[in-house]
């Protein structure tokens, strides 16, 4: 079974930088483990179409650049979306919409063996002859548990209920990562659009401290570095940086643009343009 270098990082105490996919192409994640900068590469299924198929050739493309891979699934369906990529080569789940204690165990789970031997939180998953044993070299081996207990398990806080009942949920076992989504958690509390509005910075406050409190991992997504600097005097070192579909609509509007002028007669400020920050999420 492959080592999984987000687990090792995490275990060890040390920071952790991922980066979002929507795009199946493998090349693309081979081509961000040539940068050495990275420890994984979400994947955001959530939102992306995939087929069973892309999620074993993005797992082939996670062993080439020594990369651990997690993926976003939806609220439905996410067991089987959670067993399917794990058995394609990925080493970690991000599931979305958590809102019960009963929530975060189903989630747990997912990715963990249905063994004794497992340590992080109870499991229901069973034997696989799928890729990521050899198809049958290593299935229901002790590796193999052991590999499941090492995925990274991440859930997002982003509903009303889920920061209502955050110290019950924080207090499942088999828990590693938290992130706070304010997009959802602003809608959910009817100020849609409003990320920076008090009541959702104080929830996002909330989640982090009491994440950092229950023993926990808070991650952060963030469109560029400087935006890392107030979390990590918060205690945050775990970042997920950029999504390549705002790095190209970025690249294509404002270049594009740039061009538009440029043959128009109009003078153009290419280094100004090139400086412009990615579409920010948060």
């Amino acid at each position: 079974m492959r080592p999984n270098r987000l687990r090792q990082r995490l275990d060890a105490g040390l920071p952790t930088l991922g980066t979002h996919v929507f795009t199946v192409w493998p090349t693309v994640i081979e081509i961000l483990g040539q940068s050495g900068h990275y420890d994984y590469v979400e994947f955001s299924g959530e939102y992306a179409p995939f087929t069973m198929h892309d999620l074993d050739n993005m797992g082939r493309a996670f062993e080439i650049a020594g990369l651990a891979g997690i993926i976003k699934v939806e609220q439905r369906d996410f067991f089987h979306q959670s067993l399917r990529a794990i058995g394609g080569g990925f080493q970690g789940v991000l599931f979305a919409d958590i809102r019960t204690v009963a929530e975060a165990e189903e989630a747990v789970a997912a990715v963990r063996a249905e063994s004794p031997a497992t340590r992080r939180g109870v499991g229901l998953v069973g034997v696989g002859l799928r890729r990521d044993v050899g198809c049958f070299r290593e299935a229901g081996s002790a590796a193999y548990v052991q590999a499941l207990d090492d995925s990274v398990i991440t859930i997002m806080v982003e509903k009303r209920q889920c920061v209502e009942n955050l110290e019950a949920i924080l207090s499942v076992p088999g828990l590693d990562m938290v992130q706070f989504g304010p997009a959802d958690y602003a809608m959910s509390v009817g100020h849609a659009g409003e990320w920076a509005h008090p009541e959702v910075k104080a929830a996002e406050k909330y989640t982090i401290e009491t994440t950092l409190k229950k023993g926990l991992h808070p991650r952060v997504e963030i469109s560029e570095p400087a935006q890392a600097v107030p979390y990590m005097e918060m205690g945050v070192k775990h970042f997920c940086i950029g999504w390549d579909v705002a790095i190209l609509n970025n690249y294509w509007r404002t270049n594009g643009e740039a061009m538009v002028g440029l043959l128009a007669g109009k003078p153009v400020e290419t280094q100004a343009a090139a400086e412009k920050p990615a579409g920010n999420y948060r």
